[in-house]
């Protein structure tokens, strides 16, 4: 017998959890973001899961003449970054693979976890004040809100939330 909230007892009550076989990490590949990376790998490691790492595009913020090559540049440039973060996810024993995925990052982060069956989606937060985050919007909020998975948010420790 198990006791839960309230003081109720429960009489032999099983909770059977899917097991997490694809972790998917959501990462802009900055600071801000280094914790849940981090966070990522270590679960991948401990369950023995492919971890999946995904990094949106946004080409509105690239756009104007010459948007293409702009486009292609900050491509080769995030996957130069995301090849280290592979690297160092598979030197720690981890099975890991990284995307690209060109759109809003909210919506594409839902779309990548949908379409890769993730059991999970790993994301940070930069730790933004109410106003802040009402004003700029949060990827993180809207990965919560609309992934069909469970979603960990990662928030950045108190000493890098005060460095950035």
């Amino acid at each position: 017998m198990s006791p839960y909230a309230g003081g109720a007892v429960a009489n032999e009550a099983v909770v059977t959890v899917p097991p997490i076989r694809t972790i998917l990490l959501a990462t802009d590949l900055t600071a801000a973001s280094r914790e849940a990376t981090d966070r990522a790998v270590g679960l991948a490691r401990q369950l023995e899961a492919r971890l999946l790492i995904v990094n949106v595009l946004e080409k509105r913020r690239l756009s104007g003449a010459g948007t293409h090559e702009r486009v292609a540049q900050a491509r080769a440039e995030r996957e130069a970054a995301l090849v280290k973060v592979v690297r160092g996810a598979r030197e720690a024993g981890v099975i890991a693979e990284f995307l690209v995925w060109e759109g809003e990052p909210g919506d594409s982060i839902t779309a990548a976890a949908e379409a890769e069956k993730a059991d999970i989606v790993i994301v940070g937060t930069r730790g933004r004040s109410g106003a802040e985050r009402l004003l700029l919007g949060s990827v993180s909020d809207h990965v919560v809100r609309h992934a069909e998975c469970p979603v960990l948010v990662v928030r950045p420790a108190r000493h890098a939330a005060t460095e950035a």
